[in-house]
């Protein structure tokens, strides 16, 4: 089967979250693993419920849902090669492509503090970069492929709050238009939002912008106050 129209909504009935196109989508759940879940359901790695336009993601050609559909987390692998070359993954762009994905993921410092710039040579895994180089650099290639649907993991859990905020900012400018969803528990990323789902047991059970759930859902609110005091603990 092939995958639907663009403007097709994407579904998990196992947790209730509904993904409407061309919109920032935020997952929040006390659980990470809970979160991760959804979206591997979502990307179409997990059990056979999830929908798009109706028809079960399990029923769609999976390299036609591969070539609309990527799932971005922290454990993709990075190959042994030049800083270029892996954020380029499979594709053939050129510099100033690169340049747009790598400022978008704020990764502009990586680029800059690498001898060679991006003919630098990284190790398999980037055990040459930190936690939150590996981090932008894995953002970067995934915002360079331009899916159709981007579901992110984490995609700011190991870099400081500046960094993030910007990251953020930059994350809605250059996928505006375009379907991402990402989770994670940070004011700073809920901020830039169009729609949060908030998640207790695995199932959504409040949805609205991040103003209204701080207003509304004193679980939520606990929940990103927390996360917010850990950012200005890390941050003195």
């Amino acid at each position: 089967v092939d995958p639907p129209a663009p403007t097709s909504v994407l579904r998990d009935p196992v947790s209730g979250v509904e993904i409407v196109p061309g919109r920032l989508t935020a997952l929040v759940s006390a659980r990470p693993a809970e979160a991760a879940a959804v979206l591997d359901r979502l990307g179409g790695f997990a059990g056979p419920a999830a929908t798009w336009g109706g028809i079960r993601l399990s029923d769609i050609d999976p390299a036609r849902l591969r070539e609309r559909i990527l799932v971005a987390d922290n454990e993709a692998d990075l190959f042994a090669g030049t800083l270029r070359d892996v954020v380029a993954g499979r594709l053939d762009p050129d510099d100033d492509a690169i340049g747009l994905a790598v400022h978008a993921a704020m990764a502009d410092d990586i680029v800059r503090g690498l001898p060679g710039g991006l003919d630098a040579r990284v190790d398999a895994q980037g055990r040459n970069l930190s936690g939150g180089q590996r981090q932008r650099v894995r953002l970067a290639r995934a915002l360079l492929a331009d899916p159709e649907i981007l579901l992110a993991a984490e995609p700011t859990s190991a870099v400081d709050a500046h960094t993030e905020a910007t990251i953020a900012a930059r994350l809605r400018a250059a996928r505006a238009g375009r379907t991402t969803v990402v989770t994670t528990t940070s004011p700073l990323v809920l901020a830039h939002a169009d729609t949060v789902h908030y998640l207790a047991g695995g199932s959504v059970v409040a949805t609205g912008g991040h103003g209204e759930l701080l207003g509304g859902q004193p679980g939520y609110r606990a929940l990103v106050a927390r996360e917010d005091e850990g950012s200005r603990e890390a941050a003195r």
